[in-house]
């Protein structure tokens, strides 16, 4: 193992830091290849990762304000679905600005979508408690219905945030 190798397992921060400057002097017979390999497939993975996760929650409350909202509204005059309005909207930003640092996420995200999209239903069912059956076996939102600040589905105009 070299010394690098062994860094990498004790102090990753300095086994960065090192292979940083390795690559700025070009000394690329030096390098730690093995673990840059798996720590740039990794940084990708995480990226898709973060971004199932985000279209996971963002798509689960958006069905439910589609599916539960009205319901909810009618039955407590004082709901106004504020926290869900908060996830919906932060799930959004945090999205926008993943897809904004990896550009090359934007080609993966119907397929995100679709990946993300049961996740999603099971989330909705055990947090509404309505029956499976109540939601689209295909994610009905598009990708930029999803992304668009103004998008909550199922509510009346006069509702809307």
């Amino acid at each position: 193992m070299t010394d690098l190798a062994t860094l990498y397992q004790t102090d990753y921060s300095a086994w960065a830091k090192r292979n940083a400057e390795l690559l700025r002097a070009r000394r690329f017979d030096a390098l730690d290849i093995e673990h840059l390999l798996e720590e740039l497939s990794d940084m990708s993975k995480s990226d898709r990762r973060e971004l199932h996760s985000r279209l996971l929650v963002m798509i689960a409350h958006l069905l439910k304000w589609e599916f539960q909202y009205q319901n909810l509204a009618e039955r407590w005059r004082e709901f106004d679905g504020r926290r869900w309005r908060s996830t919906i909207i932060q799930q959004r930003e945090q999205i926008a600005d993943l897809l904004a640092e990896s550009p090359g996420l934007k080609s993966q995200l119907d397929e995100a979508i679709a990946g993300a999209y049961s996740a999603a239903v099971r989330l909705a069912h055990k947090e509404t408690r309505l029956p499976l059956a109540t939601f689209p076996e295909r994610c009905p939102y598009a990708s930029e219905q999803l992304l668009s600040d103004d998008f909550y589905p199922g509510v009346p105009p006069s509702l809307q945030p």
